[in-house]
């Protein structure tokens, strides 16, 4: 199977405040995508699924890569 890299586009609450973020990782499916977002943010800020609010996920092309990490793998 060959992976896909995603860039996804959400926001987070954490107590009255809203934070957003972008963040890129590779995948084989946007499914997947969805889990590995709320896995990292609530085990790393400790909130729960329904404080995240994923607005866009989308496909994206090698050359528009811009997280140093995700650069590395490919």
């Amino acid at each position: 199977m060959k992976t896909k890299i995603y860039r996804i586009e959400a926001r987070f609450t954490m107590g009255d405040q809203s934070q957003v973020f972008t963040k890129e990782l590779k995948s084989i499916n946007e499914e997947n995508i969805y889990e590995k977002i709320y896995s990292e943010f609530g085990s790393k800020h400790g909130i729960n699924r329904n404080q995240i609010d994923i607005e866009e996920i989308k496909e994206i092309s090698a050359d528009e890569v811009t997280d140093p990490l995700v650069k590395a793998l490919i």
